[in-house]
Parts: C-alpha cells; sequence; structure tokens
C-alpha cells in the first residue's frame, strides 16, 4: 500500500510538471503540485535542496511531534504546542521579522496541514510564505535524506519485525557492541560494493531501513549513497551512537 501511495504520488507531480516558468526543459525534481486556490506559492524538490544548500529559508515541518521524529527533512524546523499556537510560534521563531523567508511541507500531495498553517501566516500579515506540497512522501521518492529521532528510533525498535538497522560504523567499532539485530555496512565497504554480506532488503524496496553512525555525518554519508539506490524507505539517526545505545539500553 505504501508503495502504491508513493508510485500514485510521483504520478501526479509528473502530471503537473513545471519549470517554474524557465525555459529549461522540466523534470521531475522541478515539479510542484500545482494545486488550484492556492493563496501560497509552492516549491519544488530541487527549490528544498537549494534551500537547505543555502540557508536561506527556514524549513518548517507542519506535521505532528510523533510524525517529525519518525522522518524528517534534515535542517527542518517544528512547532511546538498545538496547532492553535502555531502561528504565534513562528512569529517567536523569527523574532517579529514577517518578511523572513519560510517554506512548509506536510505528508505530501493530500496533506492540507502545510496548506492549512500558510493561509493562517498569510492572514497574519507574514509576506514571504511557500510551501513544498509535495512533502515527505515525494522527498522520500526521489532520494532525499530523511533524519529519524531518538523518539521515532524508539518506537521502531523491537516493534517492526522488517525494519532493518545498519551500523555504519567499523568492524572493530561493531565488534565492540551495537544494537540488538544491527548489521554491520561500514560506508567504505558500500562505497566499493561490498555488501554481499549484508541481507539488505532487495525483496521490498519500501521496507523500513535505519541507519546510525559514529556519529550523524557518518550516518548521514551512507544515507545519502543508499539514497541513490532503490530502497526508498531510509532514516538515519543525527546524533553519536552512545547516545542511541543509551535510549535503546532497556528496549
Amino acid at each position: 500500500m505504501a508503495t502504491k501511495i508513493f508510485i500514485g504520488a510521483i504520478a501526479i507531480a509528473l502530471l503537473t510538471m513545471t519549470s517554474n516558468g524557465n525555459a529549461e526543459t522540466p523534470s521531475i525534481y522541478r515539479a510542484t503540485l500545482a494545486e488550484t486556490g492556492q493563496k501560497t506559492k509552492e516549491v519544488s524538490t530541487e527549490d528544498v535542496r537549494q534551500i537547505l544548500g543555502d540557508g536561506s529559508t527556514i524549513l518548517l515541518d507542519t506535521r505532528s511531534p510523533a510524525e517529525f521524529e519518525a522522518g524528517h527533512i534534515p535542517g527542518a524546523r517544528h512547532l511546538e504546542g498545538p496547532a492553535a499556537g502555531h502561528v504565534a510560534a513562528v512569529e517567536r521563531l523569527v523574532n517579529g521579522d514577517k518578511n523572513k523567508p519560510l517554506v512548509l511541507y506536510c505528508n505530501g500531495p493530500y496533506c492540507q496541514a502545510s496548506r492549512r498553517l500558510a493561509d493562517q501566516l498569510v492572514a497574519d500579515g507574514f509576506t514571504d510564505v511557500r510551501r513544498y506540497q509535495l512533502g515527505i512522501p515525494i522527498w522520500r521518492a526521489l532520494g532525499g535524506p530523511v533524519a529519524i529521532e531518538l523518539g521515532g528510533i524508539a518506537r521502531v525498535f523491537g516493534a517492526d519485525q522488517t525494519a532493518v538497522l545498519l551500523d555504519a560504523r567499523s568492524a572493530v567499532e561493531f565488534s565492540k557492541g551495537t544494537l540488538a539485530a544491527a548489521r554491520n555496512l561500514p560506508v567504505d565497504e558500500f562505497e566499493a560494493g561490498k555488501t554481499s554480506k549484508i541481507p539488505l532488503p532487495d525483496d521490498d524496496f519500501n521496507r523500513r531501513v535505519i541507519i546510525f553512525g559514529r556519529d550523524a555525518a557518518q550516518a548521514r554519508q551512507l544515507a545519502d549513497l543508499m539514497g541513490k539506490r532503490p530502497w526508498h524507505n531510509v532514516g538515519y539517526f543525527p546524533g553519536v551512537f552512545e547516545a542511541l545505545a543509551a535510549k535503546l539500553h532497556d528496549k
């Protein structure tokens, strides 16, 4: 079912591809949903990548705390508290500067959380609000990295028996202790194609894969590499191994 949702969402994006007014050949990375009756403009996956690269804009995840913990675009900010207080929370985030560029996202084409908050922000006087309405499903499907927080991993650990946990540290570090059921896949071995000893889930590329490493940088490196392969349900832990091990010790 999840795979069908991904495919359906991508099909929608392909049917509504736009080059954002440029003469360049359209691509899925420059696609938007092109919703009707919008009060705010949409941005493409390529736009979000640029935003994350240059830090020009605040990227806001408008989903629930549990959804954010379970997997979010790295670098995105999350609003605490009930939805009724989110406009005020954004004002605090930007220190009252309602001209600050903002991009909001949620759970994809059929989710309206980002659109509702965007409309509320415009009504409150914010002047530069846009939405990545394709959201986290298309971000994942197009190989975008996803960060999964401690709370999200704790819920998955021991509950999702199909999940694959990959330890990106060296074989020596792995031998000194890792998480239960984790498999060792050092970054250099993946780059060299030495993956035959690791039973990666090639029977279902939608299976959840969680990567952790010595630190966030090492885990992210392996996640980025896997993002260029067919697996599209990959998340990495943006923290150090010791913190993850301590959290899951009693699980």
